[in-house]
């Protein structure tokens, strides 16, 4: 039974309302991930396999939920992850979204699949925390114009996915056989492609590139450079090595490659690796204020959410999402005060502990 626009309460709820009211095959573009979907349950069932300690008869009636990211605060460690196909969801598409995070004072990480353009982006949100998220192209006068933009537009840092080489074997999507409707083009992307600078969206990424190209990249650009599709320490440590001034653990929300481990499983093993060298990021699986205090004890400094966010616009374009950060914004704040937390660095890695902990007791 679908829940009425009063009773939704939590981030499932906004998930059950986009499956009822958003096009078969829109929901499932949005919703499915690759192969078997393992991963893509992992992502959100992984942060069951840990529990939260409480520390009681703290002082919490004054509390702070902001923190510094890349040396700028957010006021709250929660933001919007890089998404394709905003209008899909929303006639306003990425504009609605990076008008409630400047609202709400978080960062947005704008996709170079986005259906909106720079100029109206800037429009609407002058004065958000914005993040440009960009490929390996195959071509480097691509990048370096990517990088320009992204600086001449206010755009605080470049997100470098690293882990498109070829796109992920996704069922859902040859089963649904989704079509790009006209009103949702990859307008970023399209004038290269009327240039002639690349002839296909697909061939995009650089099936040679390696972390050199990392170290190049931060010599055309003044902005600060984040890799995100960081699993492992080995490439957490090559990223940091190369120049990244941070690193977002993610998975590509599941839809690469089914079998990779979820991001709170891979989260640890980053943070040991370069958590005292560059700022460490997660994103996918999280649907719950819990589940972002998880991430932060484990070492993450801010979280991301995509789906979630998509669920918002569905429901109710800008309000909509700001009605998600909201929500798990107040879940994080309960979660805090209930277990003796003040401000986000008392959520450290003493708050939380593996299920396995309890099992040898």
């Amino acid at each position: 039974m679908s829940k009425s626009v009063q009773n939704l309460v939590c981030v499932n709820d906004y998930e059950e309302y986009a499956r009822n009211n958003l096009s078969h095959m829109y929901f499932e573009y949005y919703h499915g991930g690759a192969g078997e979907e393992k991963t893509l349950e992992w992502n959100k069932t992984g942060f069951n396999k840990y529990r939260i300690r409480p520390k009681y008869m703290r002082p919490v009636n004054n509390r702070n939920l902001s923190i510094s990211i890349l040396g700028k605060p957010v006021a709250f460690p929660i933001g919007i992850s890089p998404t394709a196909f905003h209008k899909l969801a929303h006639r306003d598409g990425e504009c609605a979204t990076a008008k409630a995070t400047q609202d709400l004072d978080t960062i947005f990480i704008l996709s170079s699949h986005s259906n909106s353009t720079f100029e109206e982006v800037i429009k609407a949100a002058p004065h958000g925390r914005k993040w440009l998220q960009m490929y390996i192209f195959q071509s480097r006068e691509m990048i370096k114009d990517f990088a320009k933009v992204a600086e001449e537009s206010g755009f605080e840092a470049l997100v470098l996915t690293v882990d498109f080489t070829l796109k992920g074997l996704r069922r859902h999507f040859l089963r649904s056989e989704f079509v790009t409707p006209p009103h949702a083009q990859f307008v970023l992307l399209k004038r290269y492609q009327e240039k002639n600078t690349i002839s296909s969206f697909v061939d995009l990424p650089d099936l040679d590139a390696d972390w050199s190209c990392v170290r190049w990249l931060t010599t055309v650009t003044k902005l600060p450079i984040v890799i995100k599709g960081v699993l492992t320490a080995e490439d957490a440590i090559a990223a940091a090595d190369a120049g990244a001034s941070a690193i977002l653990v993610s998975n590509h929300g599941a839809r690469q490659l089914d079998s990779l481990p979820s991001t709170i499983e891979a989260l640890p093993e980053v943070v040991k690796a370069v958590g005292h060298r560059v700022e460490v990021y997660m994103d996918g699986g999280i649907r719950d204020g819990t589940d972002v205090y998880k991430a932060l004890a484990l070492g993450a400094r801010m979280v991301f959410i995509g789906r979630p966010a998509i669920w918002g616009l569905v429901h109710g374009g800008e309000q909509g999402v700001k009605n998600i950060l909201t929500m798990l914004k107040g879940e994080l704040d309960n979660a805090m005060a209930i277990t003796g937390c003040s401000k986000i660095t008392d959520v450290n890695k003493e708050r939380v502990v593996h299920e396995n902990y309890y099992a040898k007791l």
